[in-house]
């Protein structure tokens, strides 16, 4: 399966926080802007760049350019905190934004909004949603974005579970997968056990 757990000290201390049912809505958006930020540095480690001359002050030296346009798609409504912090360490991307709601009963995604940056099918898009658990909503998102010609596809997350690792590997071999924290299984509502909650809702308060 083509995923990878961030393994750093880091990582594993903010997620302990975020884990945490005492976690107040400040920290807890802090926190997962800050943990959004460090997986997203792992992501995007093999980003393809291109030598570039730049002159300083006092000399010419080597330097560097990304070779792609970078888009960042946040699954609404969760997403938007992952790409406020990923949005700081690229403020060059462009941000698209697509819509998914679950069906608490077939816990099946229905998509209500998609929004396109333009270029996407030779853009790096980034995928962000905190949480990976039935991999239905993540699944269903790819395909959209697939269908609307990218081709250039990664997905970062916080916390998943082994199902939804295996759906998306199932269903998208091509696309690499990025946590901060692998779970071992759902609950019957399909809440990843132990996670976090419900982190929309922990997110904004309500």
């Amino acid at each position: 399966m083509n995923y990878h757990v961030v393994n750093h000290p880091l990582v594993r201390v903010r997620v302990s926080v975020l884990r945490d049912r005492n976690t107040g809505l400040e920290l807890f958006r802090r926190t997962l802007r800050e943990l959004s930020a460090l997986v997203a540095y792992e992501a995007l480690r093999d980003l393809g760049e291109s030598p570039q001359t730049i002159e300083t002050p006092l000399a010419s030296c080597p330097g560097a350019v990304l070779q792609r346009k970078i888009i960042i798609m946040p699954i609404l409504r969760a997403g938007l905190g992952m790409a406020d912090a990923v949005s700081e360490i690229l403020p060059e991307a462009a941000i698209g934004h697509i819509g998914m709601c679950r069906n608490e009963q077939t816990l099946l995604p229905h998509e209500y909004l998609l929004r396109l940056p333009p270029g996407v099918g030779e853009a790096e898009v980034l995928v962000v949603d905190p949480m990976l658990a039935t991999g239905n909503s993540a699944s269903a998102a790819l395909d959209r974005l697939k269908k609307a010609g990218a081709t250039r596809l990664r997905l970062i997350c916080l916390v998943g579970c082994e199902d939804g690792v295996r759906q998306i590997s199932r269903c998208h071999p091509d696309v690499p997968i990025f946590l901060a924290a692998l779970d071992p299984s759902l609950n019957e509502h399909g809440y990843i056990m132990p996670g976090l909650g419900d982190a929309g809702d922990r997110y904004y308060g309500t």
